[in-house]
């Protein structure tokens, strides 16, 4: 079990009962992200109370009639995975600040200048993400919170959401390390081996790193390699 030098509770409502547990909250948060942690590192003893504040714990009766087992790691493991977990101050703001990087990431990524059509650095949108003081959500995905940021900065940048289909064709030698390279940027929508060996095909991508592939596609082909753009949306 998790030592007690820092807890949190977690707490699962079914119907008008209240069953909680006494948590180490990362490795909860760890659990219900779908870790594989052992519930006993996430619970600092083995007891479910029905108000932990006050030591006050669960009937026999009321767990086994809602969780049809007495074994509090296995009732422990369900209050985790479909309970509410209580951060402390300390994690909040931890995973606050993780939901504010992804949020920027993806920003800079799907985002564009609409009058420049140039991306927006991460720095940039950092800035600008201060400037409309927006809230972040430690719970909510980061690309609804996102999509919702967008809308925000419109008031004070020109800014939309960009995708770009890039025609790539590269020599024999280097087609295998091109093929690789573009699915981690974007779907590959056509593929195509030409006569000579070389390949050729179409990738589309968000608009934000349509610069970054490039440069990589130069870097793995020594520069062998042609981009072509063929459509912007």
């Amino acid at each position: 079990m998790s030592s007690e030098s820092e807890h949190s509770i977690a707490r699962l409502v079914v119907g008008s009962e209240k069953f909680e547990i006494l948590i180490n909250p990362e490795k909860a948060w760890q659990l219900k992200q779908g870790a594989k942690v052992d519930v006993k590192e996430v619970m600092i003893n083995d007891v479910i109370y029905k108000d932990a504040r006050k030591g006050l714990r669960a009937s026999r009766e009321t767990l086994q009639k809602n969780f049809r087992t007495l074994d509090p790691y296995e009732i422990g493991k369900v209050i985790v995975l479909r309970g509410e977990i209580q951060l402390t101050a300390r994690q909040r703001r931890e995973l606050i600040e993780n939901k504010r990087k992804q949020i920027i990431t993806f920003i800079s990524r799907n985002c564009v200048d609409s009058k420049t059509e140039l991306p927006i650095p991460p720095t940039r949108v950092e800035v600008l993400l201060n400037e409309v003081k927006v809230s972040i959500d430690p719970f909510k995905d980061a690309e609804e919170q996102a999509l919702e940021v967008i809308k925000a900065l419109k008031a004070k940048i020109p800014i939309k959401i960009s995708k770009v289909v890039l025609e790539v064709k590269t020599s024999p030698q280097h087609a295998s390390k091109v093929c690789s390279l573009l699915p981690r940027y974007g779907e590959v929508l056509r593929s195509q081996w030409l006569t000579d060996g070389s390949w050729k095909g179409e990738v589309e991508v968000p608009a934000g790193v349509q610069l970054e592939l490039i440069d990589r596609l130069n870097k793995v082909t020594q520069g062998s390699v042609e981009v072509k753009v063929i459509s912007k949306s």
